[in-house]
């Protein structure tokens, strides 16, 4: 990729970036000047072109040299150099024109009371209202020559974003080839290679190491932090992120080594922090050749196809050139969405759209039976913890989550599917809510199923929080961000296993390829994260500080846990060939699931404590939270 030379215009804003830190020096000496000047014009216009030099008395240079530390002593005071002169305004006039006669007025009084009776009264009277004209010719001068240069940088009406890199390697190469197209001024890079320090890439200097980012005579004007560094670990990733949140800059990144090679996205397209640029551990690795022996050439259906989950397992099964997919969604709208961008993506692949809901087992049978799904990837959940221990939703939960499990089962194995994988998450060990509960007797059916038809491989995958997904805290700290605050968090010690939508997808396919009959998969997650670091994390990434935005702890909510689990104590665990991936081999069920369906089934209408009784009887763990 050729670079695109700057324009005069990138590089006049590049030299006004470079001397806007000593913006209110030069903002006094640039009046100084100007008011020095309009001593003279006073004359000029008092004495005309043939007097106006000759008629002056000896002493008026240090009278004018007096007059202009009048006007700048009350700029000062009227904190005039403070203000931006590209945003000056009627407001900004205002004030110099206070300035100018109280200056003025000052400087005449002096004059007169010194008794320096040869400098022209006109002078004193006139010199006030011509300095202003000059302080605001040249202001509103500037103003128009800065959005002239706005508008040919940024070919709109938005201003112009200044950008310290930080990277010097091949991504900043490629970003610098393009970034200036899309109204952007780089004004350095940064880069912890000493072979780079004061190296000078595509024009633009190397200011220093990563760390360097925390002087602000380095960052200049610059109005953002572009993170370049796609191929480094992710730990380093981390470690340039938290440098660049401490600027209190608004913080952008080059795409992903993933993005860049699926051909998402290209260098120069800068996106927002992601939720998988906040996880401090690197991506699980997983065995893509296995899953593709799973699914290539073959039919799958996925439940909640149109779910923040369901979608993007829809996105990676097609990866895979499965025969078809058949997307199984009750919101007509997601539903759309999954098939259209589907469609856009991979055209190869026939998609079957079917509205359905897993609580209608006829619909499901007549579904499986007619499309012979060999793979069947269970999503859809109510997932939402609060909104499931609330009203009478406790029946709604227990019909979707575990009767229609069941239904999703039954139907898989009627038909004859090779292997059906249930969605589970780390909220059903040790469950302290209906949502939770629910998902564990879920994972009850699938053990009960794995029993009962030996033709069809029944198993479960169980993970955390997956950061991004409907309902999820990044979404909502974003939106809480957008409004200016403030964000809340339910509890300051409250932490949580994550994981990214993507990877949680891969986990799902790699659970088909390698899990048995009656197994629930777990991955190890690294450490859990405190909720509070990460919308600490958010506000710094978004340019703000928790003065500005601050974060409001609003307690724990129903059935919510301080900490989540990811195996419960009497589970046994086996590894798997792939790392990081664990088997939880669950100790023999107390409860019977079956008279809970069957309850489940005849219900139409419930309290919610009549549900967690019925729950409690099956799921020995469950402890509802008072």
């Amino acid at each position: 990729m050729r670079s695109t030379p700057p324009t005069v215009w990138h590089r006049l804003d590049l030299v006004l970036a470079r001397i806007r830190p000593h913006r209110e020096p030069l903002s006094l000496l640039a009046d100084a000047l100007v008011i020095a000047f309009c001593w003279n014009v006073t004359y000029l216009f008092r004495l005309g072109f043939e007097r106006w030099i000759e008629a002056r008395p000896g002493y008026d240079p240090w009278v004018m040299l007096g007059v202009v530390a009048a006007y700048l002593a009350a700029f000062a005071a009227l904190r005039v150099p403070q203000a931006m002169w590209r945003f000056s305004g009627f407001g900004e006039v205002k004030r110099l024109t206070l300035a100018c006669v109280l200056a003025g007025s000052v400087s005449a009084a002096v004059v007169m009371g010194l008794g320096l009776a040869q400098v022209p009264r006109a002078v004193l009277a006139l010199h006030p209202f011509v300095a202003l004209m000059g302080v605001c010719v040249v202001r509103i001068g500037y103003r128009m020559l800065y959005e002239h240069a706005r508008q040919r940088i940024t070919g709109s009406e938005r201003e112009i974003r200044r950008a310290v890199v930080m990277g010097a390697g091949a991504a900043a190469r490629l970003l610098l080839a393009g970034i200036h197209e899309q109204g952007w001024i780089v004004l350095g890079l940064l880069d912890d290679d000493p072979a780079k320090q004061g190296a000078r890439i595509a024009g633009v200097p190397v200011l220093g190491p990563l760390d360097a980012i925390a002087d602000k005579a380095v960052r200049g004007a610059a109005t953002h932090v572009v993170v370049a560094l796609p191929s480094a670990s992710r730990a380093q990733r981390r470690r340039a992120l938290d440098l660049a949140a401490g600027t209190g800059l608004p913080v952008v990144t080059v795409p992903s080594v993933d993005e860049l090679r699926t051909g998402k996205s290209r260098i120069e397209r800068l996106r927002e922090i992601q939720p998988e640029d906040l996880l401090g551990r690197e991506p699980v690795k997983l065995d893509d050749r296995g899953v593709a022996a799973v699914i290539a050439g073959r039919t799958v259906l996925i439940t909640g196809a149109g779910g923040s989950i369901g979608s993007e397992l829809c996105r990676q099964v097609a990866q895979f050139q499965p025969a078809r997919i058949v997307l199984y969604e009750l919101s007509e709208f997601n539903l759309y969405s999954i098939e259209q961008d589907l469609a856009r993506g991979f055209p190869h692949v026939e998609l079957v759209r079917l509205i359905g809901d897993v609580k209608d087992l006829a619909h499901l049978r007549a579904a499986c039976a007619a499309w012979r799904p060999e793979v069947l990837f269970h999503a859809a959940a109510f997932k939402h913890v609060p909104l499931m221990e609330e009203g009478d939703n406790a029946l709604a939960a227990l019909r979707n989550n575990t009767l229609g499990t069941y239904h999703a089962a039954l139907a898989a194995a009627e038909a004859g599917c090779g292997r059906f994988v249930l969605i589970s998450t780390d909220k059903a060990v040790n469950p302290t809510n209906v949502m939770g509960a629910t998902k564990r007797a879920a994972e009850m059916v699938v053990s009960t199923m794995a029993a009962q038809h030996k033709g069809t491989r029944f198993m479960a995958v169980r993970f955390g929080n997956v950061l991004g997904s409907s309902g999820s805290v990044i979404p909502k700290f974003k939106e809480q961000i957008a409004r200016g605050g403030p964000v809340t968090v339910t509890h300051p010690e409250i932490i949580r296993y994550f994981m990214t939508i993507p990877e949680a997808a891969r986990l799902v396919l790699q659970a088909a390829a390698v899990g048995e009959s009656g197994q629930v998969l777990v991955l190890d997650m690294g450490e859990p994260v405190k909720i509070v670091d990460l919308a600490r994390d958010l506000i710094r990434l978004a340019g703000h500080t928790t003065q500005e935005i601050r974060i409001e702890f609003t307690g724990l909510r129903p059935g919510e846990k301080l900490y989540e689990e990811l195996l419960a104590d009497a589970d046994n665990t086996l590894p798997t060939p792939v790392p990081r991936l664990r088997i939880a081999r669950l100790a023999e069920e107390p409860g019977e699931v079956g008279a809970l369906l069957r309850w489940a089934e005849e219900t139409t209408s419930a309290h919610d404590t009549d549900v967690r009784d019925a729950l409690r009887q099956v799921v020995a763990e469950y402890r509802p939270t008072a």
